[in-house]
């Protein structure tokens, strides 16, 4: 597959409605992307898609849509939900989801979904909720996990981020559609960070850092270092 990210191509934010998909909604209009925010909601995505454009401005391309609307909309989907409704949404949803889309996964299996503390994992019998994702979807589509280390507060800032967006795929094409995606937010570099298996390690350092952030009161990010100029590429 041959990916190539647009304005004319868009985007649709799967759960757009809540923090992290407003900050990526944002960020992405901002650099002229066509943004579909999703919700279960169909008032609510609209309400959200407006509240966006108004702080983009007058070249704001967001509108909003419920989820499976959305996805029929687009092929290239980015999830933003948390892990207790990830396989009930996208097994709802894959009808909807048309053959050669990719779907870029920013879940986090976080104990908070069952009652525990948001700075620990839960194990996913698959290996991670982006493999679980993997699974769910149909065969035809690819899927990246990516994002899951940005802080949603930042996104919803004006400013520079300050950190790096590990990219997981077992398709190169989708992977570096996500990288070119990350790196259209001021601040980021994005990394190929291998295979899709990858991702349970990318999803763990999530609940590290926010038992950082909860410790230091912050809204700490990550950089790698040492990698030529070529990786960010």
């Amino acid at each position: 597959m041959n990916f190539v990210p647009s304005a004319s191509r868009p985007i649709a934010i799967i759960g757009g409605t809540g923090p992290a998909g407003k900050g990526l909604a944002l960020r992405w209009a901002r650099a002229g992307e066509t943004i579909i925010i999703g919700s279960r909601d169909e008032k609510r995505a609209q309400e959200t898609a407006t509240a966006v454009a108004y702080r983009v401005g007058p070249t704001a391309n967001v509108t909003g849509m419920e989820n499976s609307a959305a996805c029929a909309a687009a092929d290239v989907l980015v999830l933003t939900v948390p892990f207790e409704a990830q396989a009930a949404l996208l097994k709802q949803l894959k009808p909807s989801i048309a053959a050669g889309s990719i779907l870029i996964d920013a879940t986090v299996p976080l104990a908070a979904s069952i009652g525990g503390r948001a700075s620990r994992t839960l194990g996913v019998w698959q290996g991670s909720a982006a493999q679980q994702a993997a699974e769910l979807v149909p065969p035809e589509v690819s899927v990246v996990a990516a994002f899951h280390n940005v802080s949603a507060s930042l996104l919803d800032e004006n400013n520079p981020l300050d950190c790096d967006v590990i990219v997981c795929s077992d398709d190169p094409d989708a992977s570096q559609l996500t990288r070119e995606l990350a790196a259209k937010i001021p601040g980021v570099r994005a990394i190929d960070g291998g295979k899709l298996e990858n991702a349970r390690i990318v999803e763990h350092i999530t609940a590290l850092l926010i038992g950082m952030n909860i410790r230091h009161k912050s809204h700490a990010g990550i950089r790698i270092t040492g990698l030529p100029p070529s990786a960010y590429r």
